[in-house]
């Protein structure tokens, strides 16, 4: 992985949401805008990569150094297990799978690339751990709807790539909304546009709609552009504030020595997650009166440059809190 410049992991946490799909399409844009790019499909037990290419029967091979040589497809490097397993249903246990995640990592000969883009399983568990703790992801885009299954997910995946400091790059929301054959009016189905940039901070990459003759290029093309813009604003020095917090407050204390305070409680009410938040209107379906006087965090964790996670002594853990929703609540 030495000669990889850029890793990034594409990933749902929830299956069907047209992740994969959207991977290989991102790796497509890359490589069509003269990337050198890899494509990784990491669902052991669900393999997209060869029916999304049309591929079967393929021939796999070594090269001198026994390691596995990638298909190249139009200039597109990929791998996946699905190319290995045929039409056979993978029968594994964890310890075996995450072995052969680690053999697809470490003894493919992906040569030099710019890119390299690997479609995650659903999930958070051993696979996600595996590939986070193995090699150095720049960051990672999640591909989600705006239902509530969904937003609860969106959630876990940023908490679980923030505990391993991998940093998230962007959302994608996929099945956004439709327009109406008749009226041409634009039909958001599970929420208002950018509700996930709103409630987490983290940055919309693209929206895509819902239709069946859809041709996604434009919108893969705006989600790499996205991308790419992300990356490159990576390298710019961000001054963000250091928390802290007691009993009774949270505490914003920033570069110029400037301190911000809040109360522990407007901030547990404010919480935007789809178990505190309905998912359609965002309106707070969170009772204030089952929230106890003496709330207070017990772990506040950084969030790349956008929020920050906040685990409350009410068991409450879900909750994703933009920095710019913080300011707005200031007491002084």
């Amino acid at each position: 992985m030495k000669n990889v410049s850029h890793i990034i992991a594409v990933s749902s946490c929830k299956g069907g949401v047209g992740k994969s799909t959207i991977a290989a399409l991102m790796a497509q844009e890359l490589s069509r805008r003269g990337f050198k790019t890899g494509l990784l499909d990491a669902d052991i037990y669900g393999p997209s990569l060869p029916s999304l290419f049309h591929l079967a029967n393929v021939a796999i091979r070594s090269d001198e150094f026994k390691q596995i040589v990638p298909l190249d497809h139009q200039g597109l490097k990929m791998m996946s297990f699905g190319f290995l397993l045929g039409d056979a249903p993978a029968v594994l246990r964890g310890p075996i799978v995450t072995r052969y995640i680690q053999q697809m990592l470490f003894n493919v000969a992906w040569g030099e690339l710019d890119y390299l883009i690997i479609d995650m399983p659903p999930g958070t568990g051993d696979v996600q751990l595996t590939i986070t703790q193995s090699v150095r992801l720049t960051g990672a885009v999640i591909v989600t709807t705006r239902h509530t299954l969904s937003l609860v997910d969106v959630a876990r995946g940023i908490l679980m790539f923030e505990k391993v400091q991998v940093p998230i790059l962007g959302i994608i929301e996929n099945m956004a909304y439709f327009v109406c054959d008749s009226c041409q009016k634009k039909h958001d189905i599970f929420g208002e546009a950018r509700a996930l940039e709103k409630r987490f901070g983290v940055k919309t990459l693209a929206e895509i709609p819902l239709d069946p003759s859809l041709h996604l290029q434009s919108y893969i093309s705006e989600s790499v552009e996205g991308l790419l813009k992300v990356l490159k604003d990576q390298n710019q020095q961000i001054s963000l504030p250091e928390v802290s917090f007691d009993a009774q407050h949270i505490r914003l204390k920033f570069i110029d020595g400037k301190e911000k305070l809040l109360n522990n409680r407007d901030v547990r009410l404010s919480c935007g997650c789809a178990l505190c938040a309905d998912e359609l209107t965002g309106k707070k379906i969170l009772n204030p009166a089952k929230i106890r006087l003496d709330i207070a965090p017990k772990e506040i964790i950084p969030l790349g440059n956008y929020a920050v996670g906040i685990t409350w002594n009410d068991g409450h853990s879900s909750g994703i809190y933009p920095y710019e929703n913080l300011l707005s609540l200031v007491v002084s």
